[in-house]
């Protein structure tokens, strides 16, 4: 294991300094305000070191967000033309780009993430702005037959209009904290909705330097509010909020449950994106120079804290040995380190809490019988950091192979035969179904075993293949709905059938 030197921040940006060193408030009716449940502090997970104060809202906050956007969604952004839209978004992507450093570096620092996923993450949200206000104009109806009756009465017209949904509540994680901001908030503002969104708690910065450049593009008092707050104070709130007309949550499954009994009030619309147990299948023909790195960084990418990691991975009999060893050396030479450092691969998790609760889950698959080959130890130094781990000799009953652990832990288990619904019975063995991958040089084999796998994503000879125009969602415990592409605009629009005789 090879592990880089912690920066403790020297490396930032003027521009990030700058940053850090003024208030941190609340967005609200395009205004920076004051919160009423006073200040957090955000620290770098890869340190501990303090970042800045942030000022925290509650129920209170909420209701003024809200109210702001409700009067923003009546007011000038309903009326304003589509081309407006457009240029305003457009503008809002430029500010990023021109901003890219800055708002790279915040995730890193924030977040703990390795540089080289805040600035892929960065270039991918500039991306989704654009894409999203150029299906603007793309935002269509249809014409149809009208009903019976009416045209039995004379000539008559039908059709569609798609209109936005209304006030949209958005909660996002900490895991990629820009990304789902910008993720949530572009679609929502290409079908003219306006915003309350509440950051997490735990990597606010990123979404409040956003805030600004929203201010700065120009876009009307009220139409993107940001409410700093805790997910039980203010994120309750958002989500049972009567003027709310949409939620949409990244997180928890456990916390998605508490968002639909929260929403049932007014029975607003609810889009969940939440957890996953996503299964790497691996055939005995797969070209090892791929599927190692491929299936090692499925488990291991932003420290396996993401939803769609591959933890579950079922390896061929025939190769499982050599696999096995390949998986171990990869692990044994990422770098971890600060995000900041050239050629860190792994940073910290996001807490001590989340890291005695990852521990937590290493030891427990020690007791309960599977084989550590790698990793397996929280390193002793300042920061959150866990080594990437490997358990071999996994079943079916263990919680290392059931839970959702978020952190960098593989379970390996060995196959045999090629019977395509057996293995696939193996990979729909959970409760969740949001993502996938099969490892194969059998094109046949692969569509055919991807057809069996039940969940929202699939990738062949590749894993996690997100992108702006690639829906994303899951089946089962993993949520409701889709976002990227077309499904995510869709999730934002209502659709008004007219009929009028003529």
């Amino acid at each position: 294991m090879t592990n880089a030197t912690p920066f403790d921040g020297h490396a930032l940006s003027d521009a990030t300094r700058a940053f850090l060193a003024q208030p941190h408030r609340l967005l609200i009716g395009g205004q920076w305000v004051e919160g009423s449940a006073g200040t957090r502090t955000t620290r770098d997970p890869a340190t501990g070191l303090a970042l800045a104060e942030v000022q925290m809202g509650g129920a209170a906050e909420i209701d003024r967000a809200v109210a702001a956007a409700r009067r923003a969604f009546a007011g000038p952004w309903r009326r304003m033309a589509a081309a407006e839209r457009i240029a305003l978004m457009q503008r809002l992507a430029r500010i990023l780009h021109d901003n890219a450093r800055l708002l790279a570096e915040l995730d890193v620092i924030d977040n703990g993430m390795p540089m080289f996923i805040a600035e892929l993450t960065v270039a991918n949200n500039v991306e989704m702005i654009d894409y999203y206000a150029g299906a603007i104009l793309r935002i269509e109806g249809t014409t149809m037959a009208p009903p019976r009756h009416i045209a039995a009465a004379g000539e008559a017209l039908t059709y569609s209009l798609r209109e936005p949904v209304g006030v949209a509540g958005q909660i996002v994680p900490w895991n990629v904290p820009l990304s789902t901001a910008i993720l949530k908030l572009a679609p929502a503002l290409a079908a003219g909705c306006t915003v309350v969104m509440k950051p997490s708690e735990e990597t606010p910065l990123s979404a409040l330097a956003l805030g600004q450049m929203i201010l700065d593009a120009g876009f009307p008092d009220g139409v993107v509010n940001i409410v700093n707050g805790l997910g039980a104070d203010a994120g309750a709130a958002l989500a049972e909020h009567p003027g709310v007309d949409k939620i949409s949550f990244t997180g928890s499954t456990a916390t998605g449950r508490r968002i639909v009994q929260a929403a049932l009030g007014n029975l607003k619309k609810v889009s969940l994106e939440l957890g996953g147990k996503s299964p790497v299948v691996v055939m005995p023909d797969a070209d090892l120079e791929i599927a190692i790195p491929g299936v090692a960084m499925a488990t291991f990418f932003l420290q396996g804290q993401n939803c769609m990691a591959g933890t579950r991975i079922f390896v061929h009999q025939d190769i499982h040995d050599a696999f096995v060893e390949g998986l171990v050396a990869f692990a044994g030479g990422m770098a971890l380190g600060h995000g900041l450092a050239p050629g860190t691969m792994l940073g910290p998790m996001i807490s001590d809490a989340h890291t005695a609760k990852v521990m937590g889950h290493i030891e427990g698959a020690k007791a309960a019988g599977a084989v550590l080959v790698a990793g397996g130890r929280k390193l002793d130094r300042p920061g959150n950091f866990i080594e990437p781990t490997i358990f071999t000799a996994t079943t079916p009953d263990m919680a290392v192979v059931r839970e959702e652990i978020f952190g960098p832990v593989m379970a390996v288990r060995s196959f045999g035969g090629a019977d395509l619904d057996a293995i696939a019975a193996l990979a729909n063995d959970t409760p969740y179904g949001l993502s996938g991958s099969v490892w194969t040089r059998d094109l046949s084999t692969a569509h055919r075993l991807v057809s069996r796998i039940r969940a929202g994503q699939v990738s062949i000879n590749c894993h996690g293949a997100v992108g702006t125009n690639v829906p994303f969602g899951g089946f089962g415990q993993s949520g409701w709905g889709r976002e990227f592409g077309q499904e995510g605009l869709d999730a934002y629009l209502e659709t008004k059938a007219v009929t009028a005789r003529l």
